[in-house]
Parts: C-alpha cells; sequence; structure tokens
C-alpha cells in the first residue's frame, strides 16, 4: 500500500512468513515481514522486517477505514511532547495516529517508525524513541480506502496459520 502526498511517501508491503516452514507455534508461525520504502524531505531508505503478525497486519486496513469514516479520534502529544499511535502492535517497528483531519476530510496520519524502520540516521539509539520518528502523509477518504484495500489485497497469500 502507497501512502503518500506532495513531500513524502510510504510504500508497505507485506511480502513474506518470517518462516516458510510451519512450526506449530501460533506466534512463529504468523509473524510477517514487511517490505518498507519510505521518502520525505529528511531522505529516503527502505527496510524489510517481521513486525506484524497475521492478525496484526489485518488491523491496518480496519484502522485506515476508521479514519476514512472519520471515527478515529485526532491523536496530540501527551504534556511532554510524546506521541502515542492509536494502531499499535507487538514489535514496535511501526504504527499509525491521525495527527488531524480537515473540514472538508482530508486526514493526515502519522506513520511511526522505530528500531529496524527507523531511517540510518536514527539507528542505534537502543529504542529511546520507540514511536517518536513520524512520516505524516494528508490523504483523502478515497485514498485511505483505496490503501486499505491495496493492504488487503497484499495479505490475501498470507492468511493466518
Amino acid at each position: 500500500m502507497l501512502l503518500n502526498d506532495l513531500t513524502s511517501s510510504v510504500d508497505l508491503r507485506p511480502v513474506r512468513y518470517q518462516f516458510a516452514t510451519v512450526r506449530g507455534d501460533s506466534y512463529d508461525d504468523n509473524w510477517l515481514v514487511i517490505d518498507g520504502t519510505v521518502t520525505t524531505p529528511e531522505g529516503s531508505w527502505s527496510f524489510a522486517d517481521p513486525c506484524l503478525l497475521t492478525d496484526e497486519a489485518r488491523e491496518v486496513s480496519a484502522w485506515l477505514r476508521a479514519v476514512a469514516a472519520g471515527t478515529v479520534a485526532v491523536t496530540e502529544p501527551d504534556d511532554e511532547g510524546e506521541l502515542s499511535p492509536d494502531a499499535e502492535f507487538i514489535e514496535p517497528v511501526m504504527a499509525f495516529s491521525l495527527a488531524n483531519r480537515s473540514e472538508s476530510g482530508t486526514a493526515v496520519i502519522r506513520v511511526h517508525l522505530s528500531l529496524e524502520a527507523a531511517p540510518p540516521w536514527q539507528q542505534g539509539d537502543d529504542g529511546a524513541d520507540i514511536y517518536q520518528y513520524v512520516v505524516e502523509v494528508s490523504l483523502d477518504a478515497p485514498a485511505l480506502l483505496h490503501a486499505a484495500d491495496q493492504w488487503n489485497l497484499s495479505l490475501a497469500s498470507l492468511p493466518p496459520r
């Protein structure tokens, strides 16, 4: 799925299971490797990491659809300026939150990128800034729904096992 606007883009794709063979462990059997390519005014980078379980991956499209429907609340930084995502997962590699919504319905979503998905100039910080590096992308409802559809299509060949 491609989330992009005039200044930034985040392309996320589930590409395979972490382990090709079923091991009989509900966690190990269901880790998905997510390939990501990110472009911001600060720079571009790519990552590939087993950071979502199959069930968690399905939550991404549900969250995008909820944002498109206007049912996700804007998340403000806390009193210390820290961001907390709306949609977060077991591995704190990527997460999502809603930064703003205009009256016309355009949503500014944050893609939180940490650890293996963080930009190269922030890697090696030992997780001190989990969820604090974000890429903001402005999308209207049709673009959000299209992204959700594309994400679901890419998950079709990667069912829970």
